[in-house]
């Protein structure tokens, strides 16, 4: 059975809306895009791509899809190894609004109810299911304890309001700390397990 790892940027005031940069999400009037840039070094860099390389596929957001398709297939800054994952391996968009063939290479929408659809997902064989940013998604991920694994960039900053990806619904949900590291930038890289 396949596990969904949620993997996120957070500031300490639980924000994860436009860590790489500046456009990145301005929705809401946010203007602090780009604020986990300065703390993402080596030991950073290297959860982010490991992230990456040892999903079989990812799960997204329909915003998160469209910000991803319109960079990581054409842009030649993006980092090539990091790209080639993400343009390769079968993309499962999360969208109540995007409908037919999608552009980007293995890309779908999925269909139906999103906990039935991710549960039959989980039951495939095809390696673990990456999230990446789409911060609504992930609310409703954990919210139907479809959430196994949460890796997180714990920024040393406050960004003050933007999108979060916990829910605000007075539910308990305990976790379990299986790893964690401290980068030389004071950000803390924490995994979890939710069961």
């Amino acid at each position: 059975m396949s596990k969904v790892i949620v993997q996120e940027f957070l500031a300490l005031d639980g924000t994860a809306q436009a860590p790489g940069g500046p456009e990145e999400d301005i929705s809401g009037g946010f203007q602090h895009g780009g604020w986990s840039m300065q703390y993402l070094e080596d030991s950073g860099m290297d959860w982010l791509r490991k992230g990456i390389n040892d999903a079989g596929a990812y799960l997204l957001g329909r915003r998160t899809y469209e910000i991803f398709a319109g960079y990581w297939p054409t842009d030649p800054e993006a980092p090539p190894d990091i790209a080639e994952q993400l343009n390769t391996k079968p993309k499962h968009v999360a969208s109540r609004t995007l409908t037919g063939e999608l552009e980007w290479q293995n890309a779908r929408v999925l269909e139906g109810n999103l906990p039935e659809s991710v549960a039959a997902l989980k039951e495939e064989d095809g390696g673990d299911l990456l999230v990446i940013g789409s911060t609504v998604l992930v609310r409703s991920l954990i919210q139907h304890g479809l959430v196994d694994e949460l890796r997180l960039v714990i920024d040393p900053l406050l960004v003050g309001g933007g999108k979060r990806i916990f829910p605000d619904d007075g539910a308990l949900r305990p976790l379990r700390l299986v790893e964690h590291e401290v980068t030389s930038t004071g950000a803390i890289i924490a995994v979890y397990a939710t069961n």
